[in-house]
């Protein structure tokens, strides 16, 4: 009876200790917000002191560079895809295309963006991996790069650092792309 007892509450603790170990929603939430809240003041203060022209820079440097910091801060591989790629790593994979699919007919059936996320426990590459995605709203501020109406200044700066740019095209409120964020089991 004392193994049994024993071996049920070994085996309760193993498995609670796995489950606080796992990621989830709420830490991806928190990423998101520490990397929007580093990229957007810095883009906001290139907007001032140089407009869009100067802004592209700092999306093409500083953005990565977030990204990076806060892989090697969290341990999460950091992100972000869209169905109209700007830069190369921007491309989705087949479960980011899928979740993008599903932001855009969300939104058609009227769903706040704010409120679109997506995590699941998928097996990629022989590999468990925990997978979140959050979506990218279009503000006004991003039509002067992402928009229909791109400034000829802006879009060669655009095609000096991005040759095969497709993340045009875009109106204020539609998703622009999503945060993807990856954590090995």
């Amino acid at each position: 009876m004392k193994k049994s007892v024993l071996s049920i509450a070994l085996l309760t603790g193993v498995a609670l200790t796995a489950q606080a170990n796992q990621p989830s929603e709420a830490e991806a939430r928190g990423l998101v917000k520490d990397y929007m809240s580093q990229l957007k003041p810095a883009l906001m203060k290139s907007m001032k002191e140089g407009g869009p022209v100067n802004s592209i820079d700092v999306c093409h440097t500083k953005a990565p560079q977030i990204a990076h910091d806060l892989t090697q801060k969290s341990g999460w591989k950091i992100n972000r895809v869209s169905l109209k790629p700007r830069a190369v790593n921007a491309k989705p994979d087949a479960w980011e295309k899928t979740v993008l699919e599903r932001f855009d007919a969300q939104l058609a059936e009227g769903k706040p963006i704010k409120e679109m996320e997506f995590s699941q426990v998928i097996i990629m590459n022989g590999e468990k991996q925990y997978r979140y995605m959050k979506a990218i709203p279009t503000a006004a501020v991003c039509l002067n790069c992402h928009g229909t109406d791109v400034q000829p200044a802006v879009k060669k700066a655009i095609s000096e650092y991005y040759p095969d740019d497709q993340a045009v095209g875009y109106s204020k409120g539609q998703i622009r792309g999503a945060f993807s964020f990856t954590k090995a089991l």
